[in-house]
């Protein structure tokens, strides 16, 4: 799939599959520690997820993946 400049930022040079975003976006949030410590559930958005986020400063895991949805085609 093609991804979205504001995704490229965060995962790299696309294209590649919703899978390998996913994996890559979970591998980004772990290294930069952007998991909520009191709910592990949500994510918290640094200035490059806030933009893949639609501006919002957290999210649940299930709401990310509808947002990294907008930014494939």
């Amino acid at each position: 799939m093609e991804l979205s400049p504001e995704l490229e930022a965060v995962v790299g040079k696309g294209p590649m599959s919703r899978g390998e975003v996913v994996k890559k976006i979970w591998e980004y949030i772990k290294k930069h520690n952007l998991q909520n410590p009191s709910n592990k559930r949500n994510i918290l958005a640094d200035d490059k997820l806030k933009p893949i986020f639609g501006g919002k400063g957290e999210v649940t895991m299930f709401e990310m993946t509808k947002l990294v949805s907008a930014h494939l085609k």
